[in-house]
């Protein structure tokens, strides 16, 4: 079946589902009220400085204040001394992704935001870990300021290839250690003051109750390039992995193209392309940064100043590539407009879009409503009858696995070595269409064997290889858990697509009858105290029930207890776990 894009547009709401060979990877979902912010810039007014937690509070004219940390406004540690960085020196180790990853900062990779007040506390210890074993210090934003320049494992640094003998190298190595040292000394409240404006890009959409994370290192997508204009680093992919077709790209920047004052990133998709593509793509970003800079000049903060593209269009420029067989669009004044946009940028591409005009609906007809729904539930059943519970909590997911009707047919260990593996190659799915982040627990079926436990972690290695979101996976401890992080950029599917229970006040539970019927007891007993003759109870029909039901013969112990009459009332307007107790005469 391939690869295929399936947008589903409408005024309301634009769902964009990726799948290889019939399954879902990848599922975004935005809704015309709440659209996506990543990516957009704004003039901002500082509202608090916040030296405890060296960080800021900007007024974005967003619905909450956003989030600026202290070294998402300094300047990148080489700066300037870095004019164009080739191989050697780790400047071209880019990851290109999605948009929402573009403006991001070094610190926050691999982890989650969970508190704003222990962002110090997670850089300085968890982060440093997590990046070390997860990426030998690499620097995530395009390659600017890296510190595998000189740092350890770090391309071109001690014990990297080439070396740290070129003099040249040692001093950008020294210059690199002085600024970091630097980033970490800078004070925020030397940097910015309340009452200030400030031009700023979201790296991170609002999630729960925190407002968006910001940036002042500003960067633009397009088609083939990203534009750094806070920077004069020209980065290169890493997934471009001919050596030559590097130097080549190189070259067309450093000969051809020649930007003044601004940096690029090339991206994966701009692998043979022309020289004309890419000075169209440069010559593009650059006149929309310009009219950024106009815009932000005449605007009085707070103010939108630059918005991203729609979902559909972002599907084109960061998903639509040779490896697509199809891109389907079931709206026709959206596919025009995704046709128009093809036509500017990628024209060669144009045969692949296409419009469904099927009886039924584009996720319908493709399978992907049943698994969004499947994708809400709690409990998903796995293929061999085993089945997996899946808890999502503020702090984090907890995933349990059970062998449910699946009973095997040699040997105990096998059974739970199969159910593990299957279990393991769903949750990768699971996590990737419910876009869950932070961090997640799972809880495997015990394993005796080692060899075993080998082979599933390898298996969860694998599955999750090809997640676009950056995971940290410990190995399987003796308890069966395994422990992992993995990264949450925007809003998870189950918080975007549901709202808490007005019931139970998102708890899944509340009190039991007879638990609300003696809570109600202790309140007759503190009311008879006092000077009256009756005592009336107001509660839910449900409770009243019990009341006049089971717990009938407590109510006549109190009554002559106290020798007080107890008139009991119902009220169907009380939530289960609200009564009244008062006394009358």
């Amino acid at each position: 079946m391939g690869k295929q894009i399936l947008v589903n547009a409408s005024s309301y709401e634009a769902r964009v589902a990726i799948l290889e060979d019939g399954e879902i990877k990848n599922l975004h979902i935005e809704r015309q009220e709440d659209r996506n912010v990543v990516g957009n810039i704004y003039k901002g007014v500082v509202k608090r400085v916040l030296p405890g937690m060296q960080a800021a509070f900007l007024e974005l004219g967003l619905e909450r204040t956003a989030f600026l940390y202290v070294d998402d406004i300094i300047d990148d540690p080489l700066g300037d001394d870095v004019e164009y960085a080739d191989e050697d020196e780790g400047g071209d180790d880019y990851d290109d992704r999605d948009d929402r990853d573009y403006a991001e900062d070094r610190e926050s990779r691999d982890r989650d935001d969970r508190d704003y007040g222990d962002e110090r506390e997670d850089r300085g210890e968890r982060g440093d870990r997590e990046e070390r074993g997860a990426r030998g210090r690499e620097d995530d934003r395009g390659g600017r300021g890296r510190e595998a320049r000189g740092g350890r494992g770090g391309r071109g640094g001690r014990g990297g290839r080439g070396g740290g003998g070129r003099g040249r190298r040692a001093s950008r190595y020294q210059r690199g250690r002085r600024g970091r040292r630097q980033k970490r000394d800078a004070r925020i409240e030397d940097l910015i003051k309340e009452g200030q404006e400030l031009m700023v890009q979201v790296a991170k959409a609002p999630i729960g109750t925190k407002g968006a994370r910001l940036t002042t290192h500003l960067s633009l997508p397009g088609r083939n390039l990203v534009l750094m204009p806070m920077s004069k680093h020209i980065g290169i992919s890493r997934r471009i992995e001919s050596d030559r077709e590097r130097r080549r790209l190189r070259d067309i920047f450093l000969k051809k193209i020649q930007p003044q004052d601004v940096g690029f990133i090339v991206r994966t998709v701009a692998a043979g392309k022309s020289l004309r593509d890419l000075k169209a793509d440069a010559d593009y970003l650059i006149k929309l940064w310009n009219r950024i800079k106009r815009v932000g000049s005449k605007a009085k903060a707070p103010a939108a100043v630059h918005e991203d593209l729609q979902l559909s269009l972002r599907a084109v420029r960061d998903f639509l590539t040779d490896d697509v067989d199809s891109f389907v669009i079931d709206n026709a004044k959206a596919y025009e407009e995704v046709v128009d946009f093809i036509s500017q940028f990628m024209p060669r591409l144009k045969n692949r879009v296409k419009l469904f005009k099927g009886p039924s609906q584009l996720f319908e007809h493709y399978g992907i409503e049943a698994e969004i729904s499947r994708a809400l539930g709690r409990k998903v059943w796995l293929k061999s009858g085993g089945y997996l519970l899946i808890d999502q909590s503020e702090a984090l997911t907890s995933i349990d696995v059970n062998t449910g009707r699946y009973v095997g047919s040699k040997s105990l260990e096998e059974t739970i070595l199969k159910t593990n593996l299957e279990a393991v190659k769903e949750i990768s799915y699971q996590l990737r269409i419910r876009n869950v982040g932070g961090i997640i627990i799972m809880d495997l079926i015990d394993m005796e064997n080692p060899d075993n436990k080998e082979k599933v972690f390898r298996a969860l290695h694998e599955a999750l290889a090809e997640d676009k979101a950056k995971t940290n996976i410990l190995k399987i401890s003796d308890l069966g858990l395994v422990e992992m992080t993995r990264k949450r950029t925007h809003e998870d599917l189950v918080r975007s697509l549901t709202e808490g229970c007005e019931y139970c006040e998102g708890r899944g539970y509340h009190k039991s009858r007879q638990t609300i019927a003696f809570e109600i007891f202790r309140e007759i007993e503190k009311e008879a105290l006092n000077d009256c003759k009756n005592i009336v109870v107001f509660a839910h029909p449900d409770v009243v029930a019990a009341l006049t039901g089971d717990e009938l013969t407590h109510v006549e112990e109190l009554e002559d207890r106290f020798d007080k009459g107890i008139i009991i009332k119902n009220d169907p307007n009380f939530h289960i776990e609200q009564f009244e107790v008062f006394g009358k005469h």
